[in-house]
Formats: C-alpha cells, sequence, structure tokens
C-alpha cells in the first residue's frame, strides 16, 4: 500500500529526534594529535570497541571497496549537513584513490526530518538494488544544491529505474524505519554529535578532517592500529 506523506513526514521526524540527545554526552578532545588539511586539530576520542564491534551488524549500510579490506571507514551523516557535501567529495576521492578500503555510509539524519526522509529514500534504493545503486544515489543527492529531501531523492532515485512508488512503500516499510533508527542510536551510543563524523578502527573523528588528512589516518590505522603512529 502507498504510504500517506503526511505520515511519511511525521515518522521521519519522529525517527530524527530518537536518541540523538545522548550523542552529546561525550567531550570534544583530542586522544591523537591529529590535523585537518586546513591545520586545525580534530576532534577524535577512542570509542569502546564493544560498541564498534556492531556496526557490521547494522542493516542498511551503504558499502564500497572491497568486503575482505582489512580497513573500513565509516561515515556518519546528514544529507542537509553543508560539509557533508565536502565529504562527500572526498569519500569519492578516497574510494577511487584506495582499492583496498571499504567505506561503509551510516544515516545520521539529525539536523531536520527532511533529511530522514532523504534517508529513508536511499535505505530504499539500497534495499532494492544494493549498495552500488545507493553509493550513486548519495555522490548525486550530496553534489547538488539546496534542501535535500524525500521529494528530492525521489526525483533523483527515479533516474536509476525504481517507480517512486515503489520506492516509498519500501522507504516506509517497518524494516527500512528499524533500520534508519538502529543506525542513528549507533551514532548516538558512540556519541558522534557532529556530522559527518567517522569511525575508524576504534576512533571517532567529530568534523570532515578532509581527504588528505583522512589518507594519512588510513595509513596510520594499518601501520600500527592507530590514526597517528
Amino acid at each position: 500500500m502507498r504510504f500517506d506523506r503526511r505520515h511519511f513526514l511525521a515518522s521521519t521526524a519522529a525517527i530524527g529526534l530518537a536518541g540523538a540527545g545522548r550523542a552529546f554526552a561525550q567531550g570534544y578532545g583530542q586522544t591523537y594529535k591529529v590535523d585537518s588539511d586546513e591545520g586545525r586539530p580534530v576532534a577524535n576520542m577512542r570509542l569502546p570497541g564493544e560498541i564498534v564491534g556492531e556496526i557490521p551488524g547494522l542493516k542498511g549500510v551503504t558499502y564500497i571497496g572491497p568486503a575482505d579490506a582489512e580497513t573500513t571507514l565509516y561515515e556518519f551523516f546528514d544529507y542537509n549537513c553543508p560539509y557533508c557535501r565536502k565529504a562527500a567529495s572526498d569519500m569519492v576521492s578516497l574510494a577511487e584513490s584506495d582499492s583496498t578500503l571499504r567505506i561503509g555510509l551510516v544515516n545520521n539524519p539529525i539536523l531536520a526530518p527532511q533529511s530522514a526522509q532523504a534517508a529513508k529514500v536511499v535505505l530504499a534504493v539500497q534495499r532494492r538494488l544494493g549498495s552500488a545503486a545507493a553509493w550513486s544515489l548519495y555522490r548525486i543527492l550530496l553534489a547538488g544544491r539546496g534542501t535535500i529531501d524525500g521529494t528530492g531523492a525521489l526525483k533523483a532515485a527515479a533516474k536509476l529505474g525504481v517507480p517512486s512508488a515503489e520506492l516509498e512503500t519500501i522507504g516506509d516499510s517497518e524494516e527500512v524505519r528499524l533500520a534508519l533508527k538502529a543506525q542513528m542510536r549507533m551514532a548516538a551510543d558512540l556519541g558522534l554529535a557532529a556530522t559527518p563524523s567517522y569511525v575508524l578502527g576504534n576512533t571517532g573523528l567529530l568534523g570532515h578532517p578532509g581527504a588528505k588528512s583522512l589518507a594519512r589516518m588510513i595509513a596510520a590505522t594499518r601501520r600500527c592500529d592507530r590514526i597517528a603512529c
């Protein structure tokens, strides 16, 4: 059954508010002294290994890169975060320049109900067509301008060949609702209050440090299992 758009708006708004407040419980500091591409300190913190270990079990995460990669970089993002637009461009650059890196995109739409609407559409695409299509839609949406909402996401997704009505039905399903709720809960439990934020190994990074900085931290993680050796 095709869902009611007003119900869709209300339900995504509720998802966006659930659990996000706990993210502010952890402080902003530096466990490791690392700088952004602009030379500014990057806030980072050690994360509980038992919680980080639950990330691969999340449903609806969009992955790009080899499944057997030794290193995975998770980005927790919001479609209406201006910094996430720059981050998306850098994620593409990292994916293209490092064939042994796996990137996992985790929705954390804490800024606006419209972000949750868009996230549900992309989760519907991921569920219907897989990660490659969801990765393409992520790139399209974050390369655009203005507010990204469910209607805009549906228009962009239509180019992938899936009828909007079908995506609406999937996007309003209990499976997608629970997947989005679990992804946001994970961000909150890890204390990832900023968008974008990243998980690399057992370290959380708050804010976008830039592609070069991320590449340095990925290289360090491979050498010594820390973002700075």
